[in-house]
């Protein structure tokens, strides 16, 4: 796992667009509904979709973490 740090600009920019422009359970819950309809939507279009399949694991994966951040749903017991 990759252990970048972001700039201070790039945290306050983060700190204020989640303080101020959007509720991170309202962000969580579009992430999930997104991720939900784009597999969908490929595994309907093509059930053996093969190409990229690399990427496109990694992006479900790291929208979900970030959703978990805003929200943390599934560790909720």
């Amino acid at each position: 796992m990759s252990t970048n740090t972001l700039s201070k600009e790039a945290e306050l920019r983060l700190t204020d667009f989640f303080n101020k422009t959007v509720d991170p359970n309202t962000m969580a819950k579009t992430i999930r509904r997104f991720n939900h309809l784009v597999a969908l939507s490929l595994m309907r279009e093509n059930e053996t979709f093969q190409l990229d399949m690399t990427n496109l694991e990694n992006g479900f994966y790291w929208l979900n973490e970030l959703a978990e951040i805003l929200n943390p749903y599934l560790d909720v017991e």
